[in-house]
């Protein structure tokens, strides 16, 4: 019985930990436009089903209140861009989350391929890219 208690209190404790690493990039984050370097958006990313989500819960520095995404197209087209999934279903790999068409950008409508990865608990390194050519943005963790 002891043996059994302690085989449980061990297994809760590694589950846990496992858990928190697991979240590590759930959260509300910062992002920053990669050409003005100026603060863009925040945007929240979770996990739904062991893949990663994310969308915008307000724009930054936007003279607009909630502006539509006009250069989306289907079903996103003219949709308010504040409450719209722009990070669809990364998977985790090894060091970091992946999708091919992961990542929508509401600026011109585009999906590209995503990979995130942590470069610290509040600096998250998010690479589109289309064949060979890529954008890395820096996002920031929201306090």
């Amino acid at each position: 019985m002891k043996n059994t208690l302690k085989f449980l209190l061990i297994a809760l404790i590694m589950f846990s930990f496992s858990a928190v690493k697991a979240q590590k990039e759930v959260g509300i984050w910062k992002t920053i436009d990669d050409e003005t370097n100026k603060p863009k958006s925040y945007v929240e990313l979770y996990i739904k089903n062991g893949k990663l989500y994310g969308k915008v819960v307000k724009l930054l520095n936007n003279d607009e209140e909630n502006p539509l995404c006009e250069e989306c197209e289907g079903n996103l087209h003219n949709q308010p861009i504040i409450g719209m999934q722009i990070v669809n279903g990364l998977t985790k790999r090894k060091s970091d989350w992946y999708k091919k068409l992961g990542i929508l950008d509401p600026a011109n409508g585009k999906v590209y391929d995503c990979k995130m990865w942590l470069e610290d608990e509040n600096t998250l390194n998010v690479r589109g890219f289309m064949g060979p050519f890529y954008r890395t943005q820096t996002w920031y963790r929201v306090e």
